[in-house]
C-alpha cells in the first residue's frame, strides 16, 4: 500500500512514520505539512491511505478529507489528532480510523493490522474479478450503433480498436473510421464486451486483440501500440497489476 502523512508538527510526523515502517509493509511516498499541497499531490497520484492531521494549516483536515471522498476513487483516511471532539463527523464522513495523540503503540498497531487485512482482501476481490472476466466466452459477438455523416452504423464491437474520453463525449476508433458519441466513457463501456476490451486509464479504453506493443514507460507504467494506428495508449499505474495478470506479463 502506498500512504502519504498530512502532520505539520515534526516530532508527531517522524513518532508515525517510526511505528508506520517498523510495523507494516506500507509504503511512505510523501510527507506533507499542509492541506492544499496535499489536495494537488493526490489529484495527480494513486494513494491507498492518507495519515491525516485534522489541525494543519491552509486547508484543515476536516474540510480536506471531505473534499477527497467527492473523489471518483479516494484513498482511505486514517485521522491522528488530539482533539476527541471531531470523531462524529470524522466517522459520518465513514474514515477508515481515528486515532488520538499522544500515540499509544498498541492502537498505531492495531490500526496498521487492519489496513493490512482490508489490503488483502481487496487484492483476493480484485483476483476474483479479473478471473470471472478471463473466463468468459472469448467468441462472444455484439454490436453498437454509431452516428457517422448522418447515418446510424452498426459496428461489430470486435472491430473497435479503442476509445477515448474527450471532455464530455466518447472517440471510438475503428481500423480506418472514427465516431463520436455523446456520452461518458464510463457510460459507453457497458456497451462493450469486457471479455476483450480493458480500461487501461480513466480516459482510454482498448481492444486487446488490437495490441501490437507494450512498451515500458515512466513509473513502472506502459504505453501501448495498436495494429495500423498511430496512436499511444497510456496504461496508469493503477491499472497496471490486473493489465499484467490480463496479458500474462
Amino acid at each position: 500500500m502506498k500512504s502519504i502523512i498530512v502532520e505539520d508538527e515534526f516530532p508527531a510526523r517522524e513518532e508515525l512514520k517510526y511505528f508506520i515502517k517498523n510495523f507494516s509493509d506500507i509504503e511512505i511516498v510523501s510527507e506533507f505539512d499542509n492541506g492544499i499541497d496535499v489536495l494537488k499531490f493526490i489529484q495527480e497520484n494513486n494513494i491507498d491511505v492518507i495519515f491525516l492531521d485534522i489541525n494543519i494549516p491552509l486547508l484543515d483536515g476536516m474540510l480536506l478529507a471531505k473534499t477527497i471522498k467527492n473523489f471518483k476513487v479516494s484513498p482511505k483516511i486514517v485521522f491522528i489528532t488530539a482533539y476527541k471532539e471531531h470523531a462524529v463527523d470524522a466517522f459520518e464522513l465513514e474514515v477508515f480510523d481515528y486515532i488520538l495523540k499522544p500515540y499509544s503503540e498498541e492502537r498505531i498497531v492495531s490500526m496498521l493490522n487492519k489496513l493490512k487485512l482490508f489490503d488483502e482482501n481487496n487484492k483476493i476481490k480484485d483476483e476474483k474479478n479479473l478471473d470471472d472476466k478471463l473466463l468468459h466466452n472469448e467468441n462472444l459477438v455484439s454490436s453498437v450503433s454509431l452516428w457517422k455523416n448522418e447515418k446510424l452504423m452498426v459496428i461489430n464491437t470486435k472491430d473497435i480498436y479503442y476509445c477515448e474520453a474527450r471532455e464530455r463525449e466518447t472517440y471510438v476508433f475503428t481500423k480506418y473510421d472514427e465516431y463520436i458519441v455523446k456520452c461518458s466513457l464510463t457510460e459507453f463501456e457497458k456497451n462493450l464486451p469486457d471479455n476483450i476490451f480493458f480500461k487501461t486509464h480513466r480516459s482510454y479504453i482498448v481492444n486487446i486483440n488490437k495490441i501490437n506493443e507494450i512498451i515500458p514507460w515512466f513509473n513502472n507504467t506502459y504505453n501501448l501500440k495498436l495494429k495500423y494506428k498511430k496512436c499511444d495508449i497510456p496504461v496508469s499505474r493503477s491499472k497496471i497489476k490486473n493489465f499484467r495478470k490480463l496479458m500474462h506479463i
